[in-house]
């Protein structure tokens, strides 16, 4: 293998295989990868937008029995600081995500062993019925999964009765890598990767868009990551005709901070800023079937999640008005709609708000009035 030839057949948007992934990703310079993965997201998302999103990732509950070794948000059933969402919560989250100009709740929890499916159909229902215009982009490939489980029901059926319920696009957590070797030392008590695709194919056949994550730099190998890529590249390419499937991917680093994987002394984030931009433009390389490319300022910062900007992505992800579960590990940056947008400008861009869709919104009249405001300040 050469790397000329093998960045030239990416430009082809041929499919790598994952062997050709490890190498490439060994072998090539980090400007080459750049070069090569941003000349693809040019294809993809011709222009010079970068977009972004306000929405709030809220919890239903903090109680799980997966037992994840990368995890400080959950806490096991009957301990004194477990808790389940109640709909007055909601409420009160909800109006202050649409006071913010959001019109989305990502919306996951833990895998709670006495909520089943008649719990999540009863909670979207009354939220739909509350807030008709609120969009749910809601639980996982897991939380799906764990749901089935407890119902004896098929992953189909589950979903099916979440989207009738108002489900409106299916997040990609609980990825992880998806190769059961590492899902047996990190996350044994989720589904394993083979489930994790399952559920996906079945979320396109009922037309959910879907989005796919990697959470890397931990156990797993090169190859495995590569592997991962490829995985959800094969499940795009079974997608029906009329079905958007995996609408983008969002890769991140292992976020670490008093975890017991840490503690244990079994892995520690180790990724520089460097390998994660490599990691975003081997993602648009490897994934020639899937159009948005998202880079995590929450757990690399803003300095690098810019430079992805020049390396594959497309997409800036959410000012993230509450988050949980992966700032629980340490993930400490925080950015309000004035300075996404600011940042996104200074990396040489042009900021698009966005939906779930990945369609344009205008900016909310609460924002563009904070704008002119900060405006009017600069100016005075």
């Amino acid at each position: 293998m050469r790397v000329d030839d093998l960045l030239h057949k990416a430009l082809q948007r041929s499919f790598l295989s994952a062997e050709e992934g490890v190498f490439l990703f060994e072998q090539a310079g980090t400007a080459e990868l750049m070069y090569t993965a941003n000349r693809l997201r040019q294809q993809h998302v011709p222009g010079n937008n970068v977009t972004w999103i306000i929405d709030r990732n809220s919890n239903t509950t903090n109680v799980c029995i997966a037992n994840c070794k990368f995890c400080n948000f959950y806490r096991r059933p009957g301990h004194g600081e477990s808790y389940i969402t109640s709909i007055e919560e909601y409420k009160q989250k909800i109006e202050e995500t649409f006071q913010y100009g959001g019109e989305q709740l990502l919306l996951q929890g833990g895998h709670h062993p006495d909520l089943g499916l008649s719990y999540y159909v009863d909670l979207f229902k009354t939220l739909k019925s509350l807030y008709p215009e609120l969009k749910l982009h809601a639980l996982g490939p897991p939380e799906i999964a764990h749901i089935a489980k407890l119902e004896q029901a098929s992953h189909i059926e589950v979903l099916q009765a979440l989207k009738d319920a108002g489900l409106d696009s299916l997040p990609g957590a609980g990825a992880e890598i998806l190769s059961d070797r590492v899902r047996r030392l990190i996350s044994k008590g989720k589904c394993g990767g083979k489930e994790w695709l399952d559920v996906m194919r079945a979320a396109h056949k009922i037309g959910l868009t879907t989005s796919a994550t990697m959470m890397f730099g931990h156990i797993e190998t090169n190859m495995e990551r590569m592997e991962h890529l490829v995985a959800i590249r094969q499940v795009q390419s079974e997608k029906p005709a009329d079905a958007k499937g995996f609408i983008a991917f969002i890769p991140w680093p292992f976020q670490d901070e008093d975890t017991i994987l840490k503690k244990l002394k079994r892995a520690r984030n180790t990724c520089t800023g460097d390998e994660y931009v490599r990691m975003i433009a081997m993602s648009r390389i490897m994934l020639p079937n899937v159009t948005n490319i998202q880079a995590s300022w929450l757990t690399v910062g803003k300095q690098v999640a810019q430079t992805c900007l020049h390396a594959g992505a497309n997409d800036f992800g959410s000012i993230m008005i509450e988050e949980n579960v992966v700032s629980a590990a340490g993930a400490r940056f925080r950015f309000t709609a004035s300075g996404i947008q600011k940042a996104i400008r200074e990396a040489g861009f042009t900021p698009k708000l966005r939906n779930q869709q990945y369609e344009f919104r205008e900016l909310p009249a609460a924002i563009r009035e904070q704008e002119l405001d900060a405006a009017n300040m600069i100016v005075d």
